[in-house]
């Protein structure tokens, strides 16, 4: 009866130390997938930085054209509204 007991320890030891093991290769492959995840998602943001700052470089870019035929074109009114411009931030700074 004693090495019936054994055995079974022995079994339940080893079934254990099995659980054990695809528990661990379990989570380690969870965490393997979550890192890859975490690494595209960081990977898109980056993408999408990088075209908004494109996208903002284009309409600075046409917006200092803009301002630049404005200016040969039209000084006088250029000057009014940017007086008018500097007026309104000078009284929102104000209050």
């Amino acid at each position: 009866m004693a090495q019936s007991s054994s055995s079974t320890n022995t079994r339940s030891a080893s079934e254990f130390g099995r659980t054990a093991e695809n528990v661990a290769d379990k989570a380690a492959d969870l965490a393997e997938r979550t890192g890859e995840q975490i690494e595209r998602t960081v990977q898109n943001f980056a993408e999408q930085g990088r075209q908004a700052t494109e996208q903002i470089q284009v309409v600075a870019d046409n917006f200092k054209s803009a301002v630049d035929k404005s200016v040969k074109d039209q000084p006088l009114t250029t000057l009014a509204i940017a007086a008018g411009i500097g007026f309104v931030i000078g009284a929102l700074w104000k209050s």
